[in-house]
This record gives C-alpha cells, structure tokens and sequence, in this order.
C-alpha cells in the first residue's frame, strides 16, 4: 500500500469540497449547453438564454467563492489546498469566458452566426463535459485512467478549437471588408477560443492531482 493510498484510507470522507467541485462542473456544462443553444437560435430568441448564461456565471462565482471560504475554514483537505484552488479557479475562469463570448454577441449584435462560432461553442461544450467526467472521479480516485483519458480529449479539443479559431480569423480578414463586423466577430471568436484555453488549463490541475494521488 503506498503512503498516498495509506493517507487517503485513514482521512475522513469529505463531504465538503466534493459536492462543491461537482456542483461547478456540473454548472459550467449547463452554461456551455446554453450557449451552444442560443447561438443555433434566431436572432428573437437568444436573449432569454443569454440571462440565463449570466444567472449560471453568478451561481459559478458563488460556489467558487463558498469553496475558497471552505479553504479558509478547513484545516484537513481531500488533497493539495493550492490544487483545490488552481481547479475551482479554472473552472469558473472557463464560465467567464462563456459568459464573456455571450455579452459580446448581445453587445455588438452579432446577429448573424456564423459556422465557426457554431464549431467553437460545440468544442467547448465536449470540453467541459469531459471537464464534468473527470471531476466527478475525484471522489474515489478509483478510475484515475479516466481522469488522465478525459484530459487527453480536453487537450485534443483545444488543438482543434485552435484550428477552427485560425481559420475563421483568416477568412474574416479575406472577406469582410466593414472593419467593424471585423473587430466584433475577432472579439467573439477570439473569447470562445481562450474558453478551450482555459479547459486545458484546467485539464492540467486535474492531471496533476490525479498524478499526485496515484
């Protein structure tokens, strides 16, 4: 038995952290569900799915706000205190940036979606479900391969969400000529495409925890 799984037999269950770290996963693939929503929408219907994006970033802040209060509270954690911050912290950096892509097209008006902005809701939405997946075996630290496995998928998305991000910006350049449509549809192309940074990002947490409990 190694001292880690030694350690983990004789620490309490927590019944803290846990429920607090699947309650944001589970609410960011719900705001990334809505999103992917609202952009396949007529232009009518979005803004009641836009509010409803903005109430889930603020339940997201919540409950990151509850977790860092909890830190503060607790001496005994389910593992590294600066790893439950590092992923409570990147998962509500990625609602940000959701909420973030969905401002902008209320904002400017982006009325007319386009393909890529499709693509790049649709990629961010397979990353946090797999963000979701893999927080949720946390609790046991049973099926770590599916943890390691749900993180290759988030970082193989990333490569893609690049991908489809280079692309568009290039043919925005080659075929729009109002400078103004050019800088609302980088400005929401380019947050999308920062969301998938951000699921790396806490793609990465996930893998050094799983690493470190194994």
């Amino acid at each position: 038995m190694s001292i880690n799984t030694l350690f983990q037999f004789l620490t309490p269950k927590d019944k803290t952290f846990f429920p607090l770290f699947e309650q944001a996963s589970s609410n960011l693939v719900l705001l990334a569900l809505t999103l992917h929503e609202a952009v396949n929408l007529p232009v009518n219907e979005r803004n009641e799915l836009f509010l409803k994006i903005e109430e889930l970033e603020q339940k997201g802040e919540e409950i990151t706000r509850k977790t860092n209060l909890e830190l503060s509270r607790n001496f005994i954690t389910p593992f590294d205190r600066e790893d439950i911050y590092s992923l409570i912290t990147s998962i509500d950096n990625i609602a940000g940036n959701l909420n973030g892509a969905a401002s902008r097209m209320k904002l400017y008006h982006v009325d007319k979606i386009t393909k890529s902005i499709r693509k790049l809701t649709e990629i961010n939405l397979e990353a946090c479900q797999h963000i979701d997946i893999a927080v949720r075996e946390l609790r046991s630290f049973k099926k770590i391969k599916n943890i390691t496995d749900a993180c290759t998928k988030i970082n193989k998305l990333e490569n893609k969400s690049d991908n489809v991000y280079d692309k568009a910006v290039a043919e925005l350049f080659e075929n729009e000529n109002d400078a103004k449509n050019i800088i609302k549809y980088k400005e929401v192309l380019s947050v999308l495409e920062s969301a998938t940074d951000k699921c790396k990002s806490a793609a990465s947490v996930l893998e050094s925890i799983s690493v470190k409990q194994s």
